[in-house]
């Protein structure tokens, strides 16, 4: 059944009309360079400058005359396009401004003269919109006299202002002085705090009700509108849904770049990511569908023995290409996922695999190391610091990045270590998908996959404190599961008290499972195979006795308890190093073979090199 939305006027402008009789100035402020959703006719709603629906507001009021000023190009009349404007421009002349071509050039001097003349104006109503007003001062807590003045006298002509009944129903009305400010703060705060007289009235961002006001007007100019009315309500719908946070002047121009890039109304959800993101070739199309379907075989080459962890990571790869389960809002990231379980068992490699697999470059695969984030103001490291302080300009790590690499793999690694303040930061993109920089920019995660690492529910606290083992490489992977599952609920919930950021994940923690013996002999195997492979590159041929090779698995695999990182740690120590120690001290040149026969163990490891002879 199609839903029916009645215009309303934005809130702003119903407070306005309602103060007019009551106060003679007032401060506009917040999104006052955005459009408005204005009904120009019953049922036809589009969007208005700002300005634009403020002089239809008061005309609607009951006032004649309308001026604006601002800096750059002084007093001008303000009438609807076809209007005769001599009456406004008459009435310039009767406040002893000099009108030029419809205009009066002027500075701050004279509006501060003009001011007064204007409120004291006898005959029909008149309001002068001061547009730009942040502008007239260069810091409100150091005013110059010009500009001390100027706001001196405003506060005083506030309260001597009188309201006058006009027109034929004798309403009162102000000559009314507005103020249109991007900020509240940017005037004097003795000229505006505790001043009964004037009235600070906030011009808010768009709201859902005024985004889906606008939205068949705007997608009645993209080609291929349905016939069918339900049809029509569902695309207004994704419209409204996919523009959540942005401005009305936004959307506006998502539908401009619809039109010129010939995107359908069918498609507008297509024309939303361009404009987000700035990139016409969306990559997450171009992903070979036949690469996904036999990556199982090419992750687990580099991630070896967790098979559960690699098929449920490839489930949520496919529900981002193909766009199944994205959910309501479009704007979230292409997936959610968080790994958790030992140190050392795959989930960076899982994750680098992952982005060579989606993007073919590794390059696309962005992390963040969060123990470098414990302190407090670590969000300012990701975001940008806000302005005023040090680095404000220099931006976000975070933000810089995925405005530079919309489409991307972002890796958190060890989540656990980060700031307790950062999850909101976490939350924000997993809910919105959006973050604001520090200088003001809205950076959009729409088209990343978000991964975060983690050590939780291996250890736990016991009753005393002491830190022990929750889960044991011994028992079986469904117990480890089970176990880790629960700690990391319960420090989410009890610990960082964010049992929302863990909702918004849902299903998707994936627990590795431990290095086991069978899984650690063919991580040691591939290791050792490439450390060799390696050589060639030198032009040199290494190989292995049996008998060595067995004394160096005995080595490595002694101790499984930090995973294939531990593995390549006794390789490194009883193979590598030894290798390249006594490679150097053989003068080995380009061409040489060498066999490894022997192992030799105590303070350092010792290999037993002989030279292969030439078989030719």
């Amino acid at each position: 059944m199609q839903q029916h939305y009645r215009y309303q006027k934005p809130r702003w402008m119903r407070d306005l009309l309602r103060f007019l009789p009551l106060k003679s100035q007032f401060v506009l402020s917040g999104n006052v360079r955005d459009l408005q959703a204005s009904e120009i006719s019953p049922d036809i709603v589009t969007p208005l400058p700002f300005n634009q629906a403020l002089h239809n507001a008061l005309r609607e009021a009951g006032y004649q005359h309308i001026i604006v000023f601002n800096p750059l190009n002084g007093f001008a009349p303000m009438v609807p396009p076809g209007d005769d404007p001599t009456s406004t421009q008459k009435l310039l002349g009767q406040l002893s401004l000099n009108v030029v071509e419809g205009r009066v050039s002027g500075g701050i001097d004279l509006l501060s003269s003009t001011l007064e003349r204007l409120i004291e104006l006898p005959g029909e109503p008149v309001v002068l919109i001061v547009d730009f007003a942040s502008c007239l001062i260069n810091h409100r807590d150091n005013l110059s006299p010009v500009e001390h003045n100027l706001f001196t006298r405003a506060l005083v002509l506030s309260h001597q202002a009188r309201a006058r009944p006009c027109g034929e129903q004798r309403q009162a009305f102000f000559n009314t002085v507005l103020w249109v400010v991007e900020k509240e703060g940017d005037l004097p705060d003795w000229f505006l705090i505790n001043n009964p007289r004037i009235r600070h009235i906030p011009v808010a961002k768009p709201d859902r009700i005024a985004r889906r006001a606008l939205a068949p007007a705007l997608l009645r100019s993209l080609s291929g509108q349905s016939e069918d009315a339900t049809m029509q309500e569902k695309t207004a719908q994704d419209f409204v849904d996919e523009t959540e946070g942005l401005l009305l002047l936004d959307m506006n121009a998502i539908a401009q770049l619809a039109r010129i890039e010939e995107v359908s109304q069918e498609r507008i959800s297509d024309a939303v990511r361009r404009y987000k993101v700035g990139i016409t070739e969306d990559p997450w199309l171009k992903i070979e569908k036949d690469k996904i379907r036999n990556a199982g075989t090419i992750i687990q080459k580099r991630v070896k023995g967790q098979t559960h962890a690699v098929t449920h990571m490839l489930d949520i790869i496919k529900r981002a290409v193909t766009g199944v389960g994205g959910g309501k809002q479009g704007g979230r990231p292409r997936g959610v996922v968080f790994l958790a379980g030992p140190t050392g068992v795959g989930k960076t490699e899982l994750a680098k695999t992952v982005t060579q697999l989606l993007f073919g470059d590794e390059s696309a695969y962005i992390r963040f190391d969060m123990s470098e984030f414990s302190a407090e103001h670590a969000d300012q490291r990701l975001v940008g610091a806000p302005p005023g302080y040090i680095g404000y300009n220099v931006g976000g790590e975070l933000t810089n990045a995925i405005r530079e690499k919309p489409f991307s793999v972002v890796l958190f690694d060890e989540i656990e270590k980060a700031h307790p303040r950062l999850m909101d930061k976490f939350l924000q993109i997993i809910d919105d998908g959006v973050l604001t920089s520090g200088r003001g920019d809205r950076v959009y995660f729409s088209e990343a996959l978000i991964i975060f690492t983690s050590n939780l529910g291996i250890y736990r606290l016991d009753n005393s404190g002491e830190r022990v083992a929750n889960v044991r490489p011994e028992e079986p992977f469904e117990t480890v599961q089970k176990n880790v599952k629960a700690e990391i609920e319960r420090h989410f919930k009890l610990v960082l008290n964010r049992p929302e950021l863990l909702n918004r994940i849902g299903e998707n923690i994936i627990v590795f499972d431990f290095i086991r013996p069978e899984v650690a002999e063919q991580i040691f195997s591939q290791m050792v195979e490439n450390t060799l492979e390696g050589l060639t590159k030198l032009d040199l041929t290494i190989t292995i006795s049996e008998t060595a090779l067995h004394a160096l698995r005995q080595l490595c695999l002694a101790d499984l308890s930090n995973g294939g990182r531990g593995i390549r740690n006794h390789l490194e120590a009883h193979l590598v190093n030894p290798l390249s120690r006594v490679l150097f001290d053989m003068d080995a040149q380009p061409g040489d073979s060498y066999q490894i026969t022997g192992l030799l163990t105590g303070e350092s490891t010792q290999l037993v090199l002989t030279k292969q002879e030439s078989s030719f």
